[in-house]
């Protein structure tokens, strides 16, 4: 090989690997806002403030493209379904907003409150049909390298949002298993920034529940 082809396959090169690094790069960065948006998002859960849903669809926005990328389907797909979700909490946070009747005539926030006991079952059974059928999904139709774990991570998750927008406390303890069992699964695929998101998520859905069950405490006693 002479001379001048060596010195256009060199730069030929070069260029292939600046692209990737610049791919890689904007990849990386694309995460990092995704994982900003989401410590913003579960900060206002945290504060049962009601911007989170409009956050929130931002942050699904992101994740979208985030997991489809690193062919995490379910998870991608879960957060086409947050979009949606979002919006009905938006709606039903907002639509549960009562005028109290004393003189200042304040606006009531929607109340925390348990899952009623005539729910649990049906939540159970909900949370296992979806877990198996997507698992089956991801078997079959995807590569995805984990169907099991992200079929579990994603009917969880579809369900304790649904028991967010209720404003249900029980809904922290789900995030803190979808959060521990996710955390693992986007270390091992080396979504990094994303798996950090997820330790501190661990974290703050556990303060989370507390904080949940003191405001709920105070409004019993009001």
């Amino acid at each position: 090989m002479n001379t001048p082809t060596l010195i256009a396959s060199d730069y030929f090169l070069f260029l292939r690997a600046f692209q990737d690094c610049l791919f890689m790069s904007t990849e990386l960065i694309f995460e990092i806002i995704g994982a900003v948006i989401g410590l913003v998002y579960l900060y206002l859960e945290y504060k049962a403030d009601v911007w989170l849903w409009p956050v929130g669809i931002l942050m699904s926005l992101f994740y979208v493209v985030i997991f489809f990328h690193g062919k995490f389907y379910a998870d991608a797909a879960i957060y086409l379904y947050y979009i949606g979700a979002n919006t009905y909490g938006l709606f039903q946070w907002t639509r549960s907003r009562q005028k109290t009747t004393t003189e200042n005539d304040n606006s009531a926030e929607m109340p925390i409150t348990h899952v009623p006991a005539k729910r649990v079952l049906p939540l159970a059974a909900v949370t296992l049909v979806l877990w198996m059928v997507l698992y089956l999904i991801l078997k079959t139709v995807t590569d995805s390298p984990v169907p099991l774990g992200d079929a579990f991570t994603t009917s969880v998750s579809i369900v304790a949002t649904w028991m967010l927008a209720q404003k249900y406390i029980e809904q922290w303890w789900l995030w803190v298993v979808v959060n521990i069992v996710s955390t693992m699964l986007y270390f091992w695929k080396g979504l990094y920034p994303t798996g950090v998101l997820f330790c501190v998520y661990v974290i703050v859905a556990i303060l989370g529940y507390f904080r949940w069950r003191k405001e709920m405490v105070q409004d019993d006693n009001m």
